[in-house]
């Protein structure tokens, strides 16, 4: 009988600790820590004549001058990186008072940056920074709050992306 009550109360722990698929709605919103040196950026929208990310780019796109490598997305949020120039794409997904917020992070250093779409929903927008050719980024697609500062779950991370674009 222990055994079975045991296994119970493990199935039940497992039910109830799993999280929200990375596409739901937050149940509740929970805030996402950021470091306290990250540079938050305003995106800007992309020249009219811009390309813009395709809606389900592949997350290890061909290396080509306009690619978008490392399409990472969590609920309202969507992100990539362009190689080519060194382009943070931003996209608003969910009409809910929110903005999509793209955290980016090196592998040699650099102290992180944000990149926030404020533009409205179903809109990209772009940050442009400089990385370094040799480095590697890694995306922190989340959710933002205008009016309090901060940041929500659920959030995702993409894997590490060459910024030469090179895999």
């Amino acid at each position: 009988m222990s055994v079975l009550a045991g296994a119970s109360a493990l199935a039940v722990s497992v039910v109830t600790a799993a999280p929200a698929l990375a596409e739901e709605s937050p149940g509740g919103l929970q805030e996402v820590q950021i470091p306290a040196d990250v540079e938050i950026l305003d995106g800007v929208a992309p020249e009219p004549d811009t390309a813009v990310p395709a809606a389900a780019a592949a997350p290890r796109a061909a290396a080509a001058s306009a690619a978008c490598l490392g399409t990472t997305a969590a609920y309202g949020a969507r992100g990539c990186f362009q190689p080519s120039g060194d382009v943070v794409w931003a996209r608003d997904t969910e009409k809910d008072g929110m903005s999509a917020a793209v955290g980016v992070y090196t592998d040699y250093g650099r102290p992180a940056a944000v990149c926030i779409n404020k533009l409205g929903v179903d809109t990209w927008a772009t940050c442009n920074k400089d990385y370094s050719e040799n480095g590697k980024v890694r995306l922190r697609v989340m959710r933002y709050d205008g009016g309090n500062g901060k940041f929500y779950q659920p959030e995702t991370w993409s894997g590490w992306i060459p910024v030469d674009g090179q895999y």
